[in-house]
């Protein structure tokens, strides 16, 4: 199994089996499955909702069609090394387009925000990003009002380029755009 490590964390990519798991049963079985202690996230209706959308609409089938290079279509795991826990995830929204460009996305259990994990999982994920030849930008959205997802991207080097408008489960929200150069 393919995982990445860092100081205090390990990033472990959900494959089409593990995600099934996840869907079908519960995320403790899934958690179970992995020999982590179960967690109990703590976490935003809003973040709770694009979790179970992502599942159902894009990580279930986007691994599916993607068997050997899944974890650029998944969910990573986040897990406290020292608690063997899951507190969040971390992923990109696929392999690299024509134009070298994924976006990632990632959230934090709200027990284990402001101790630097985000970032720390961000700078992980990006540093194994790099490997691939093709990458050249890294995008991220965050909803206008959250600062803290906003200085995550800041420390990891992410430059703010655009504001905008996305739909969000049927709900219009603003957010600000941005990018880490990779390659020119």
């Amino acid at each position: 199994m393919i995982q990445i490590n860092s100081e205090r964390l390990r990033l472990i990519p959900l494959d089409n089996q593990l995600l099934t798991i996840w869907h079908e049963q519960s995320r403790n079985a899934m958690e179970a499955k992995l020999g982590l202690n179960l967690s109990n996230w703590q976490i935003a209706d809003f973040d709770r909702a694009e979790t179970e959308d992502a599942l159902i609409n894009f990580w279930l089938p986007m691994t599916a069609q993607h068997p050997v290079d899944f974890f650029w279509f998944t969910t990573w795991e986040i897990i406290l090394a020292s608690e063997n826990l899951s507190i969040g995830g971390i992923g990109f929204a696929g392999f690299p387009d024509q134009e070298g460009v994924t976006m990632v996305g990632y959230f934090i259990d709200g027990n284990y925000r402001e101790k630097g994990y985000a970032t720390e999982a961000l700078n992980c994920l990006v540093d194994w990003a790099k490997l691939e030849p093709s990458l050249k930008t890294i995008i991220a959205d965050t909803p206008f009002f959250n600062l803290p997802s906003q200085n995550v991207l800041k420390k990891a080097g992410f430059k703010e380029f655009a504001i905008g408008e996305t739909e969000h489960l049927n709900e219009k929200i603003q957010t600000k755009n941005w990018k880490l150069g990779i390659r020119d």
